[in-house]
């Protein structure tokens, strides 16, 4: 399907193209989110009387996406989370997640804008995109941690389970047993068999 875009759409084009989308995605998002209008000879005239005003209000809209994304960008939320010992989260975390702790720092953020590709099933910071308007795009953080104190660490770079794993290493180091030093190469302690040979049995022999 050919259509008018009233807006600017990532990997389409911007206000007044003209360009072709399959026909599924303009009916089911492009036409119902008023972004686009079918490219037929009546809409390119509505859209030539409309595209100063539609050029205007556009302007209008980036210029206040502009100002909240040099306050958003760079944020960072902290999500607290349980997750298993490898650091899998017990769920995840997803877009309405994020815009909901966005808007509790007080930032304008539908759910809608927020940008992932997957939600968030590890332990960690990430990066998310968040869409203030089509051409404006700012990164937060999602800082995901079992607690605060560890949220704590990670902002300040360090690697929780790694670190967890080093101290687990560390502390099992301590609990390796002695070696003893008149045994041969490869030879088991006596102590350790099930049925350990009688030594006088095998001096008869």
């Amino acid at each position: 399907m050919q259509i008018i875009l009233l807006e600017r759409v990532e990997n389409l084009g911007g206000i007044g193209d003209v360009v072709s989308v399959k026909d599924g995605y303009a009916r089911n998002f492009l036409l119902p989110q008023k972004k686009a209008l079918r490219a037929n000879d009546a809409n390119r005239q509505v859209f030539e009387a409309n595209r100063e005003r539609l050029e205007k209000e556009n302007a209008e809209r980036r210029g206040e996406a502009e100002t909240e994304g040099k306050k958003l960008d760079g944020a960072e939320v902290v999500l607290i989370r349980a997750s298993s010992n490898s650091g899998q989260l017990y769920g995840s975390v997803n877009v309405r997640d994020i815009a909901q702790a966005l808007e509790e720092q007080g930032h304008k953020v539908d759910k809608r804008q927020v940008v992932m590709g997957s939600p968030i099933k590890a332990l960690g910071v990430h990066e998310v995109t968040i869409a203030l308007h089509p051409e404006v795009r700012v990164t937060v953080k999602a800082n995901v941690a079992r607690s605060d104190d560890e949220a704590e660490l990670q902002r300040q770079g360090v690697d929780v389970m790694a670190q967890a794993f080093e101290e687990d290493r560390a502390e099992g180091e301590g609990f390796v047993e002695p070696i003893d030093p008149t045994l041969e190469p490869g030879e088991i302690p006596a102590d350790m068999l099930e049925n350990p040979a009688d030594p006088e049995a095998s001096t008869e022999a």
